[in-house]
């Protein structure tokens, strides 16, 4: 569902995001947005994670004497999953009686709502900041259990964090509350990446940086690697929810858009101002029309175009005004075999499509161009 009067109308955006998805979805859905979605990780079930039991039962024989809690879901499911097991009162009176670090409002509301109180929290809501906090402390020998931000076989997203902590002398315990995985049955990621590569979507956003490795990943498994990074170069602009979650993009050179704050609610507002800036309308005979991945926007309203009119639309706007000539426009028609009629044909039906004929001029003997 779509609103057809807002800033993305026309827009295909790609959202890869495996928590809140629904909610994104129509955050940008309100605000125009075609929105097309696929999982790029999924995420192993906490009861079921032996690393997060085997940390946990280590922490209540050897209490710490600091905690970190970076997450505020990953700081409720670690207790969650400890009711599970029978543990949870026993692991809240072990962290009640430690030194406790919150990395940013969303653990330390799932601290207070568990009863404990952080003694300190980074303005940046940053692990680079907790890290040069605690430079000025003597940490040799004290033990301090790091409640890990959401990590996957292929990417951590702080790879420096808890190696500082044990250069300040902390025995690291490190709690990997959840981590996530390729999804066990990838078709809709491999239909998500192959659009991508093939320019079928405007925008891509990614909420997580396991969600970006996962997809690389999968991607270098197609040998669609070099197309899916040609597509996020040029055709596809990329949004990314903070600089963590843009890590493995810039790793492979490929420059991506943040919002000011971490939150879905302002990644949705960021695409909706940006993507039609980056994406502008041309004005043609008169009209603003935008070209658009999978669909074209004549006037500010919607128009369904067949693949092969936008193909021909997406030839002539790559060059507005100047003059596309039937032998080139033929070669975007492969049914068409030598058939010069086909090219005026698919244009007849492009112009019927578009809803206003007169936006594409027809060159005597030359070819066609858009009417700027």
């Amino acid at each position: 569902m779509t609103d057809n009067d807002g800033p993305l109308t026309g827009f295909t955006v790609a959202v890869t995001a495996a928590r809140r998805a629904e909610e994104f979805t129509t955050l940008l859905a309100r605000r125009g947005a075609r929105v097309v979605g696929a999982a790029a990780i999924t995420m192993v079930p906490l009861p079921d994670d032996a690393a997060l039991r085997a940390a946990t039962e280590e922490l209540l024989a050897r209490p710490p004497d600091m905690l970190i809690a970076t997450t505020g879901i990953g700081f409720r499911g670690w207790i969650e999953a400890a009711d599970g097991w029978g543990l949870a009162e026993d692991l809240l009176a072990v962290l009640a009686r430690t030194r406790v670090i919150s990395r940013g409002p969303k653990p330390t509301g799932a601290l207070r709502a568990a009863g404990l109180r952080e003694e300190w929290s980074p303005e940046s809501e940053s692990s680079a900041e907790v890290l040069e906090h605690l430079r000025g402390e003597n940490l040799s020998g004290i033990r301090v259990a790091v409640q890990l931000h959401g990590a996957s076989d292929d990417w951590d997203p702080n790879p420096e964090f808890l190696p500082g902590l044990a250069a300040l002398g902390a025995d690291v315990v490190a709690v990997p509350v959840y981590r996530w995985k390729t999804p066990d049955d990838p078709a809709a990621l491999d239909a998500l990446i192959s659009d991508l590569a093939t320019g079928g979507v405007d925008a891509v956003t990614f909420t997580s940086a396991p969600a970006v490795a996962s997809m690389l990943g999968r991607a270098e498994e197609l040998g669609l690697t070099q197309s899916l990074r040609q597509a996020l170069l040029t055709r596809v602009v990329v949004y990314c929810v903070g600089p963590v979650t843009a890590a493995p993009l810039a790793r492979i050179g490929v420059d991506s858009v943040a919002p000011d704050r971490m939150r879905l609610g302002a990644l949705a507002r960021l695409v909706a101002d940006d993507l039609p800036v980056r994406r502008a309308e041309l004005r043609v005979a008169g009209h603003t029309l935008g070209v658009r991945a999978a669909a074209a926007v004549v006037d500010g309203e919607l128009r369904e175009v067949s693949a092969t009119g936008l193909a021909l639309l997406k030839a002539l706007a790559a060059q507005p005004g100047q003059v596309r000539s039937r032998e080139e426009l033929l070669a975007l028609l492969p049914a068409a075999g030598d058939d010069a009629h086909a090219v005026e044909v698919a244009i007849g039906r492009l112009r019927t499509a578009l809803g206003v004929r007169e936006l594409i001029a027809t060159v005597v003997k030359r070819g066609y161009r858009l009417a700027l």
